[in-house]
């Protein structure tokens, strides 16, 4: 995808469609609408009305020029009221139009910026959404749709802050947003194809592209370790697990050391606590932790974050057969604390408690984790709302500010000391799971007992990991849901 700047008038810019993101609040009043309702012979604020364009999140409105502007057809996009706007609805927006120019065939789209939004920040998200709205896995597809291909070829961002800033917001997003789709792509792939050793594999082959350390461990090494947990998970497949560690290093002197660990489960029947059939129709998606961490740490490496970071993934397949862990059995972690299981569909857990103590003999400074871990979180938050717990306020409100700069949805859940109770065990140091209600709450309790006094973050990401729907940016399927938010924390 070739992006140029175009510093004059949207309705100057030659593409085959312009695209105008507009605000709720300015449509009428908006100059450019007015100068190309003069330039369309008046016919422009009669569509409006008609077609009952109000300019809402996502509401769209193509209208064909007649050959009486350079573009062959305008698109409205509406971004919502002004007061509402976060710059990285723009995402969304340029996705809109990347999509629709697809659909019409077109070679080349113009995207203009509201002037409220007309600064680096607001080309970088037009870029993003251009390259992450064009996205598609079709790989496994053979009908004539997925088989025509996209036309686009270049994008035109018309405003915002010159040719140097047009040149880092772009690079930025390309950047970016090739590390979502990389993160889509391994969530989106089959578990009978991505598996553990795959799944590792493919981390080898990124980091050693990107000139980042990789350690890549067996079982015999985990054994070693004493990651008691996430071998008695694993040890039901027949498929082997990996514990993948890459790092980056910055040349000069790190700011600090970061820790980012991702559930690597590539599959979950929920081992001897069979799930129902429909609930394990998706259970491919439950490594999106680890597709986050380890497609972010390649991106971080080449925005040349001044941080230290560890992409730390223990992955496994979490499976039923004689050889499964056993409700009533009690686990060794790595850390020396014992846990008695009461449900082996709670496996996330076990395997990034491990994780977690490996990561602390990394001395981090902050500790990060992200799952798909409980259904709870989605039933409290919803399907797009990411839940975050933390033993650190001021850490957890830096990465929440991270995280709506993003553009990614994340809301701060407690950690009630009193639910600890429900983790009680008669013959452990504690159970692997709590009662009914609280269920986020109580493995993100669970995990706090493996971090100590470490900074950290647990994010709970088993709603937005994938989407039943697209919208916007978001296609269907695996969204590759925050990995833009630990870009933004660890290389702004």
């Amino acid at each position: 995808m070739k992006f140029t700047h175009f510093g004059g008038l949207p309705t100057e810019a030659q593409a085959d469609l312009l695209a105008l993101p507009i605000f709720a609040d300015k449509l009428n009043e908006s100059a450019v609408i007015g100068a190309l309702d003069e330039r369309l012979g008046g016919t422009v604020r009669p569509i409006l009305e008609e077609e009952g364009f109000k300019a809402r999140p996502q509401q769209t409105l193509l209208v064909h020029t007649q050959g009486k502007l350079p573009q062959k057809r305008l698109l409205l996009v509406g971004l919502g009221p002004e007061k509402d706007a976060n710059p990285a609805d723009l995402r969304h927006a340029a996705a809109k139009a990347a999509k629709t120019a697809r659909s019409v065939s077109a070679k080349s789209v113009a995207i203009a910026l509201p002037a409220s939004l007309a600064d680096e920040r607001g080309m970088q998200f037009l870029a993003e959404g251009v390259l992450l709205g064009r996205y598609r896995f079709d790989r496994y597809l053979t009908n004539d749709d997925s088989r025509r291909p996209d036309t686009l070829e270049s994008a035109i961002l018309v405003g915002g802050a010159g040719e140097a800033a047009f040149g880092r917001a772009v690079r930025r997003a390309e950047i970016v947003a090739a590390a979502v789709t990389r993160a889509r792509d391994w969530v989106n792939e089959p578990a009978g194809t991505l598996t553990p050793r795959r799944l590792a594999a493919e981390a080898e082959s990124l980091a050693t592209s990107r000139g980042l350390s990789v350690k890549v461990l067996g079982p015999a090494e985990c054994r070693e370790l004493g990651m008691g947990m996430y071998l008695a998970v694993s040890q039901g497949s027949d498929e082997e697990p990996r514990f993948v560690h890459v790092a980056y290093k910055p040349k000069a002197p790190a700011k600090r050391r970061v820790c980012i660990i991702g559930k690597g489960v590539t599959f979950d029947s929920g081992g001897l606590s069979l799930k129902p059939s429909n609930a394990m129709e998706d259970m491919k998606v439950d490594m999106a932790g680890a597709a986050a961490v380890l497609s972010a740490v390649a991106a971080v490496a080449e925005l040349e974050s001044p941080v230290e970071v560890h992409a730390i993934a223990a992955c496994t397949e979490n499976m039923p057969s004689g050889k499964s862990y056993k409700l009533g059995d009690v686990l060794r972690s790595m850390a020396g604390k014992t846990v008695e299981i009461n449900n082996t569909d709670a496996e996330g857990r076990l395997t990034l408690g491990d994780a977690i103590t490996y990561a602390l003999k990394q001395e981090p400074d902050e500790i990060f984790d992200f799952a798909t871990l409980t259904g709870a979180c989605v039933v409290a938050l919803g399907p797009h709302v990411a839940g975050v717990m933390t033993n650190d306020t001021v850490l957890s409100e830096k990465w929440l500010a991270a995280a709506k700069s993003a553009g990614e949805e994340m809301w701060p859940l407690p950690l009630p000391e009193r639910l600890r109770e429900m983790l009680k065990s008669d013959v452990a140091d504690m159970k692997n799971t709590g009662e009914r209600y609280g269920g986020a709450l109580t493995a993100g309790l669970f995990l706090k007992e493996f971090v100590g006094s470490t900074p950290w973050v647990h994010v709970d990401i088993a709603g937005p990991a994938s989407a039943d729907k697209e919208y916007g940016a978001t296609p269907k399927g695996g969204t590759g849901f925050a990995v833009a938010t630990l870009l933004e924390y660890l290389c702004r």
